[in-house]
């Protein structure tokens, strides 16, 4: 039980309990080391240039989209935290959310919207996750401003 608590909140696709039982310190590894990576990533990356998310709302590379408008591009995660875990990004360079003016009000609605419409498309009926990494501290590893949406299970609370 105590170790069902300790990694409640990880992601267990593909380990079957039982292997959480026999083997928890490797799974505990696992975990930081993905962790550490994410994290090391946003230390080191900086606004400013062209990102992989410009370069995909651009069709300059592929992604598994799934959804596109005029104003924003919805597209499966590359490396998924979830069972359903998709960014939705708008089309127009904006670095982070804290960089966005009165001018891109509607844009923002806009990237709401997107998500609930996607989050309806991939039958998130029970619920499903938005969230905003906005700068170093808030781990954000691609300055493109982007909504993670996770859903397809029960998610753990607090996050992070």
């Amino acid at each position: 039980m105590m170790i069902a608590a300790m990694f409640g909140r990880l992601p267990f696709s593909a380990i079957s309990s039982l292997t959480v039982m026999k083997y928890p310190e490797r799974l505990l590894h696992l975990h930081l080391r993905r962790m550490s990576s994410e994290v090391a990533k946003s230390q080191t990356a900086v606004a400013g240039g062209d990102t992989i998310f410009g370069k995909i709302a651009r069709k300059e590379i592929p992604a598994k989209i799934i959804y596109e408008d005029d104003h924003a591009v919805a597209f499966h995660d590359a490396s998924p935290q979830a069972p359903v875990h998709f960014l939705v990004i708008p089309k127009k360079p904006l670095d982070m959310l804290q960089n966005a003016t009165e001018q891109d009000e509607a844009l923002l609605g806009k990237l709401m919207l997107t998500t609930a419409k996607v989050a309806k498309m991939l039958d998130l009926k029970d619920g499903y996750r938005v969230v905003v990494n906005n700068g170093r501290h808030g781990c954000q590893s691609v300055y493109h401003l982007h909504l993670h949406v996770l859903g397809g299970r029960q998610l753990g609370w607090p996050p992070g």
